[in-house]
């Protein structure tokens, strides 16, 4: 049996979509996002503290590139994952990982807005960088949807992957603090994504969420 450690609205929301569209058996045990991720018991599952966490046949993963890379490997290596020497190789881990480097600036600002509850201690600069930064991942991917190949519909050339997954669910958490309507392609690519039935099945429960609002701006006076 496979157990996801999950915290609603997370990076542990991208490993839960991806189990959806796998469609293996799996359970998930949600975690508040709070200090108990600290204790010892979640310390032995994943050593930062953080989600998510996988235990899978007496093993333990932590860090969603390698859980992504492992399940694809093990349960999806053709439609999900792209093996050694298939075409799309390259730019399946490219985009995987890629989804870390949009989720940092997602987390710096989740921290400046939700996590931080004095005002005093909110820094409009890293704020107005973050955003900006976020920009900058909507523009690569925007010009990755705008290469002239034929159905690109997805990432890949090859159509869809966990990279989909990865950089996807990244996004939709990123869009709480800087929206993509000035990127076509990028909305009609989550438009896409977004209405799976694996990405519906990952969403929180209203009263599960870590946001209490559609959108934080940059910065408030």
């Amino acid at each position: 049996m496979i157990t996801l450690h999950h915290c609603p609205q997370t990076r542990s929301m991208r490993t839960l979509w991806l189990l959806n569209e796998l469609d293996v058996a799996f359970r998930v045990q949600v975690h508040p996002f709070d200090k108990s991720l600290r204790a010892p018991e979640f310390l032995s599952l994943s050593p930062a503290g953080r989600v998510p966490a996988l235990e899978i046949e007496g093993e333990r993963m932590f860090e969603t590139g390698a859980i992504t890379e492992y399940l694809c490997e093990r349960f999806s290596p053709d439609r999900l994952g792209r093996g050694p020497g298939t075409p799309d190789r390259m730019a399946w881990l490219v985009w995987v990982h890629f989804a870390e480097t949009i989720s940092q600036h997602a987390a710096a600002l989740t921290q400046q807005h939700v996590a931080i509850y004095d005002d005093s201690m909110r820094s409009p600069t890293v704020m107005k960088l973050e955003a900006a930064r976020i920009g900058k991942c909507y523009d690569a991917i925007e010009a990755r949807l705008s290469t002239p190949v034929e159905n690109r519909d997805y990432l890949l050339t090859s159509g869809f992957s966990a990279a989909d997954v990865s950089v996807g669910q990244a996004v939709y958490m990123a869009r709480y603090f800087r929206p993509f309507d000035d990127h076509p392609e990028l909305s009609r690519w989550f438009d896409r994504i977004s209405g799976r039935p694996a990405f519906q099945a990952s969403l929180p429960e209203p009263e599960g969420r870590l946001y209490d609002r559609e959108f934080y701006p940059a910065w408030e006076a």
